[in-house]
Formats: C-alpha cells, structure tokens, sequence
C-alpha cells in the first residue's frame, strides 16, 4: 500500500471521528435542552395552578353570607390579600418565566440553571399563600356545615349525660342544684347557636361551640366521678376513720404506743381535706378529687397495716424477753466458770494476758448486753416506744448476743484443745519409742559387717529429740506451742531413722545376694573377678550401696539386665 493510500485512510478515520463526536455533542445537547423545556413548562403548569378557581368561588360565599360589619372586615381583608397575590406576585413570576424563556432559546443553560431553582422557590412561597388564605376563607364558607356536625355530636354526648343524671339522681343529691343550674346554661348556649348561625355572626358561633364542648366536657366528667367521689368521701372514708379509731382505742388500752402514727392529727388532716374536696364539687370542681380520696384511702391501709405490724412485733418482742435473758445468764455463767479457772489454765500451759484476753472481752460484752436489755425492758414498761421499734432493737441485741455467743465457744474450743494437745502429746510419745524401737530391731535384724555411721548419727538425734519431748512435757506450766514442735520434730527424726534402718538392710540384702550371684563368672571373666573384689571390700566396709553398684555393674559384663532380675528375686 502506498503512502498516498495511508494519508487517505488517515483522513476517512479523522472525518469519522468528528462526525461521531459532532453527532454525540448533537444528541447531549438534545437531551440537555428536552429537560429544561420540561422544567420551564412544569413552571409555567404551576404558576398557573396558584390562582385556582376554588379561591374566587369561596370569596364569593362569603360575600353572600355577609350581614355584620365583622365579616365584611375579613372578608375585605381576604379580597385584598387574593389581589396581591393575583395583580402582584403572580406577575413577577410570569415576567421571570418570560425570562427564564429567552435564557433557554440562547442557550444559557448556567444562568438558566440558576434561575430555575431561584422561581421555584418564588412559586411554592407564593403557593403557598393561596393556599393558606384558601384555608382560612373555608373556615367561614364551611363552618355552617363544621359545626352543625360539631353540635349534633355535642347534642348527642349531652343528652346521654343529662340521661344518666335523671336515671341515677340519689347519685348526685349534694350536687343536683348546680348541676341543674349547668344544664340549663348549656340549654341557652345551644340557644345562642341557632341565633348566631341564623345571624351569619361566624365569629361569635365559633366561641359558641367551643364554650358548649367545655361545658359539656365538664359535665361528662362530673358526672362520671361525683358517685365516686361521693361514695369515698361520705361512706368509705368516715367507715374507716371510725374503724381507726375504734382499733387505736382498743391497742392503747392493751399497752400499745401508737404515738408515732400520728393518728388524731392525720384524721383531722384528713376531714379538712375531704371538706376541702365536697366544698370544690359544689361548685363542679372535681379536678385531682379522685385521686386524693384514694390516697387517703391508701393512708388508711398503710395504718392498718402497721397495726397489724405492731401486734406482730408485740409477739416477737415478748419471745425475745424470754430467751435473751436466758441465753445472757447462761453465757454469762459459763464465762464466769472459765475466768474462775483462767489462773490455772495460764499457769498450766504458759499462757499471757494477751491469749487469754478474749474472757474479758466476752464478759464486758455480756454486761453490756444485759446494761441494755434492762434499758430495752423499762422503756417496755413506761410505754416509751412502739413494739416495732422494741423489737427491733431486741433483734440487733440478739444478733450481739450470738455473736458473743460464737466467741466464746471459740475460746472454749481453743483452751480444750490445749489438754486434747498435752494428752496427744503422751500418746504419740509412745507411738515414738515404739517406732525407735522397731528402728533398733530391723537394723539388728540382719547380720551386718558393719553398721553405717549415718545410723548412729540419726539414732543420737532421735533419742534427744525424744528426751526433750519428755522434758517438755514434765514442765511446769506446759508451752502447747513449744510441745507440739517438740512432738513434730521427734517423729520426724524417728521415722527418719526407721526409713534408714530398713534401706541399709535392704541395700545390704541385696549387695550380699549380688555378690554371691556373681562369684560363678570370677573364674572366667578377670573383669568381673575385679569388680566383684571391689563389691566385698566395699560391703566389709559398710558401704552397702557402693557394693551393690560394684557388683551388678560388674555382672552386667557378662549378664546384661541382672539388675532387674536381682531386684525381682529380692522382692520375692
């Protein structure tokens, strides 16, 4: 191909190119300008949508109802505001629009971009004026229809209150006169109604209807709770009082203290309050009533309920009279018994002060256990407190008499055990020389060449040990913590010795065997006659141990695995 053919390829592929990018731009543009023509016409769709027909139709509703300088004001006002709206800033988005319009055909897309989102707001501003002004011209032309509805409703909820009165009057006997004297300004109210809506007077029917829903809503109320306030305040409250008082007079005369209840002045309290309570309902101000009533009914049961508490601490007050007074004395006297004997015992096992401090200490806390239960006891007698408080304090006495309790059988368990110590002592003392005993005879047991020297050693210590183990014991006083190491370490050394007396014999028991094992190999083997040379010396000698090794390591030259089988022949 010639160079010529390569500039004309070259070319065709540029001119493709454009033409491609040309189209692509075309159809971007295209695109772009399709969806601000559609925003500019939804603009236009909704600016023409702020002055609706609803708005012109309602204004002339209210100027056929107008028969009062009152609605002629508002709806004047109302005309001048549409006007504004209509005649002013409707304009200046149309002319915005108009604007908007020539950005577009010159294709100004970032203004126009700009210019949109600022008309958009304009228009919802403006919308949203119309809109409420709408609302508030709908308040009229629709309030005849609102509120012959609201009154149908009122009418119905009245009737059926004034029906439920006339059904039940005993129910409202200290109230009927007002009630009545509301039913009839109610009458007049609905009266007033049917005038003002004949009269057109829009203002004066919504004051109207919203005075007869309180009233009726007062009523409603009323009538749903004055029964009950009735009831509490005039049957179940004076019952209660009197059942009060009855009981109180009844538990002072049995020696109760119910000072603490405050019962004469809360009662009084109470009277005032429920007087308080029917003088409001006289007037049908029954707000908070029923809630009060029933706190003080709560108040009431809360006192029953401590009345109840108190004879039940009366009897745990009386069981407890009886039975710290008998566990104190017999506390006490089983201290005393034991600070009579305390000289003795310090003297026989070589006790201080300071051990025995305990005995003291118990006897004061007994003392001042029984200081207070004397206190707890009179205050009883002169009625100075509530059998709930007594008793309470009876059981933070009791809780102090156990815990006094508690130490002294610890002390107790503390001074038995130094006798129970100084009698272990004595027999362990024989079990010791039993052992050294059979220490002397296993050693002996055997036929040795000689005893080893750790034997002898091991004996000297054992027999010291024991020896110092008797004079701690023939002291006087006895040293319990002196003694118990004195025991300690003479058992130790005993056993000690007896562990060494019975691996010497064994040891030697099994040297002898080997030694004897390996004279067969002496004559054929000059190794093993060499080794077990070395294996008699050593036992000769007393060296036990390194006369067993000698042997069997000696053996091993010729019978690999001896060891074992010495060691199994010796446990047969």
């Amino acid at each position: 191909m010639t160079s010529t053919a390569y500039i004309l390829l070259g070319i065709t592929y540029y001119v493709l190119a454009m033409a491609i990018i040309v189209v692509v731009l075309n159809l971007m543009s295209s695109k772009e300008r399709k969806r601000y023509q559609k925003e500019i016409s939804d603009l236009e769709r909704n600016k023409n949508l702020i002055i609706s027909a609803s708005i012109l139709s309602e204004l002339n509703k209210v100027e056929s109802l107008i028969n009062n300088d009152d609605l002629r004001e508002i709806y004047e006002g109302w005309l001048e505001r549409f006007k504004q709206i209509k005649d002013e800033e409707v304009p200046k988005i149309t002319d915005a629009l108009i604007e908007i319009e020539d950005l577009f055909n010159d294709k100004k897309y970032p203004e126009l971009k700009d210019k949109i989102s600022k008309i958009e707001l304009d228009i919802y501003y403006v919308k949203s004026k119309a809109n409420a002004l709408l609302e508030e011209i709908k308040t009229i032309t629709l309030s005849e229809e609102k509120n012959r509805e609201t009154i149908t409703k009122l009418k119905a909820t009245y009737r059926e209150i004034v029906s439920k009165y006339n059904n039940n009057k005993n129910d409202y006997k200290e109230i009927s006169a007002p009630l009545e004297l509301q039913f009839e300004n109610v009458d007049k109210l609905f009266s007033a109604f049917e005038v003002a809506m004949d009269n057109n007077s829009y203002t004066e029917v919504g004051k109207i209807v919203r005075a007869i829903d309180d009233t009726i809503g007062n009523l409603g109320i009323i009538i749903d709770e004055a029964p009950s306030i009735v009831l509490m305040g005039k049957g179940i409250i004076p019952k209660k009082i009197t059942e009060l008082e009855d009981i109180e007079k009844k538990m002072h005369k049995e020696g109760y203290n119910l000072d603490y209840l405050n019962i004469a002045y809360n009662v009084a309290e109470v009277n005032k309050k429920v007087n308080d309570i029917f003088t409001r309902l006289s007037v049908l101000n029954v707000e908070d009533s029923i809630f009060e009533l029933k706190t003080i009914i709560d108040y009431f049961d809360s006192i029953f309920n401590d009345f109840d508490k108190e004879r039940i601490s009366r009897k745990i007050f009386e069981e407890y009279t009886r039975t710290i007074l008998v566990k104190t004395k017999k506390l006490q006297k089983i201290n005393n018994d034991l600070y009579k004997k305390l000289d003795s015992i310090k003297y026989s096992y070589d006790l201080t002060d300071e051990d025995v401090k305990v005995i003291d200490v118990i006897k004061d806390e007994l003392a001042s256990i029984e200081h207070d239960y004397n206190e707890i006891i009179s205050a009883h007698r002169t009625k100075s407190f509530a059998f709930s408080r007594l008793s309470k304090e009876m059981e933070l006495l009791n809780v102090r008499l156990t815990k006094s309790e508690d130490k002294l059988e610890a002390a107790l368990r503390s001074l038995g055990s130094l006798k129970e110590d100084e009698l272990r002592a004595r027999e362990q003392l024989d079990e010791i020389k039993d052992i050294l005993k059979k220490a002397k005879i296993k050693i002996n047991s055997y036929k040795l060449p000689i005893t080893p020297k750790i034997y002898y050693i091991q004996l000297s210590e054992a027999t010291m040990a024991i020896k110092e183990m008797v004079k701690e014991l023939e002291k006087k006083p006895i040293s319990i913590k002196v003694l118990n190491t004195r025991v300690d370490t003479a058992r130790d050394l005993v056993l000690k010795l007896y562990n060494t007396s019975n691996e010497t014999i064994k040891t030697a028991q099994m040297a002898e065997l080997a030694i004897v094992y390996g004279n067969r190999y002496r004559p054929i083997n000059r190794e093993v006659d060499l080794g077990i040379t070395k294996a008699e010396t050593a036992f000769y000698k007393g060296n036990f141990k390194g006369s067993l090794e000698n042997a069997i390591s000696a053996i091993n030259l010729v019978e690999p695995g001896i060891h074992k089988r010495l060691l199994e022949y010796s446990q047969k």
